[in-house]
């Protein structure tokens, strides 16, 4: 395939790939392109689960593409539906997405790994927040990572640009799981099949409640939740799926889930 992202569609799963030699960083229509490929996904009622990644062995993505910028493109130029890179901003994405981190993943890049909701990276990849450098704030990192990992550690990268490891990352949690670079994508590919056979309408109700309630006092949240104020959770208690769990494990068997 030709182009900056590559798509590729295995069932319910939706490959994403950044390509944009040499490093894979974006620049405002690539950044529209994954918005309009991430709410195709959102709004595609066949597929069930998508994987970030990119081409190479080195640059998963560094970020907003600075030679772009220094031609004159304003660090808030129309990124699209979904924000920078697709993902961040993307309303109503209510299916997981697994960042498959292939190597350096800096600033922006950095910020759309933390977009994802599980992420495995390749035993090379290092992370980092280097915008001071270049004159320029990490926003969305400025918003969440004080609230993923201890404050003191997000400020150090914050205000420092320091690059960690994937050891470091894990023990801040901020991945799940570290491989080999040549199993990064079969382990990707593992995990969507294993979430595209789970329960989609749960899936969707888990993502709506952190994102609509985090927030909000504890109360307020389960008000939301308990009496059916999200429009997800009001679908799954109503749903067929919903029976068939209780069903299945009556009958001690799978339960066969239809998205409805």
């Amino acid at each position: 395939m030709t182009g900056p992202i590559h798509t590729l569609r295995n069932g319910a799963v939706l490959e994403v790939i950044i390509d944009r030699p040499k490093a894979n960083a974006i620049d405002a229509a690539t950044s529209r392109l994954m918005g309009d490929i991430f709410a195709s996904f959102r709004d595609d009622p066949e597929l069930r689960v998508a994987i970030l990644s990119a081409a190479g062995e080195r640059f998963f993505c560094p970020g907003w593409d600075l030679k772009a910028a220094a031609a004159g493109e304003p660090p808030d130029s129309n990124y699209g539906v979904g924000g920078f890179g697709g993902l961040q901003e993307l309303p109503g994405l209510n299916k997981p997405v697994i960042g498959a981190i292939n190597g350096l993943a800096f600033g922006g890049g950095f910020e759309i790994a933390l977009s994802c909701d599980l992420l495995i990276a390749a035993e090379h990849a290092t992370f980092a927040l280097p915008e001071i450098n270049s004159g320029t704030v990490a926003d969305a990192a400025s918003i969440k990572l004080p609230r993923r990992i201890p404050y003191h550690v997000a400020m150090d990268m914050l205000l420092t640009g320091r690059r960690i490891d994937v050891h470091e990352a894990k023990q801040w949690g901020l991945i799940n799981e570290i491989v080999p670079a040549d199993r990064l994508m079969s382990r990707a590919r593992e995990l969507a099949q294993q979430l595209a056979e789970g329960p989609p309408l749960v899936f969707a109700a888990i993502k709506e409640i952190i994102r609509e309630t985090a927030h909000l006092p504890i109360q307020e949240a389960f008000d939301k939740v308990t009496k059916r104020r999200l429009p997800t959770v009001d679908v799954l208690y109503g749903s067929d799926d919903q029976k068939e769990g209780a069903r299945a494990f009556a009958e001690k068997r799978k339960p066969v889930w239809r998205g409805r």
